[in-house]
């Protein structure tokens, strides 16, 4: 087996112009209407999470000098955080539900397309 010429054909293969076929580009549009809401609602989720936990820093005295302004400051920094983290996901659903309305006409007629041909 001559592994020159393997290896010849793989970086040849990687450089060489690749057609899109109709499944590929309705793969891309699956992803495009399923990635933009997943990192938002992460983001998020991370940035409220955060939130909550330096609201529990506060009200345990880790974060500021243990004072009674600084526990109840803590207590409402972690309320918002969790509020944050409860409307996450219908936020989530939301944006998610606008994106497939948007692009649902492009992903059906592609995927007719697929189905007539095979």
């Amino acid at each position: 087996m001559n592994t020159d010429k393997i290896y010849a054909e793989s970086v040849a293969n990687e450089y060489s112009v690749k057609n899109d076929t109709k499944v590929v580009a309705l793969r891309k549009l699956d992803r495009k209407v399923k990635d933009f809401p997943l990192a938002f609602a992460l983001s998020i989720g991370i940035v409220f999470t955060l939130v909550m936990g330096t609201g529990m820093c506060f009200t345990m005295g880790v974060l500021g000098n243990e004072t009674e302004a600084a526990f109840l400051f803590g207590i409402v920094l972690g309320v918002v955080g969790i509020i944050g983290m409860v409307a996450n996901y219908p936020i989530y659903k939301k944006i998610l539900a606008g994106r497939k309305e948007k692009y649902a006409g492009d992903i059906i007629q592609l995927a007719n397309e697929i189905s007539r041909e095979v």
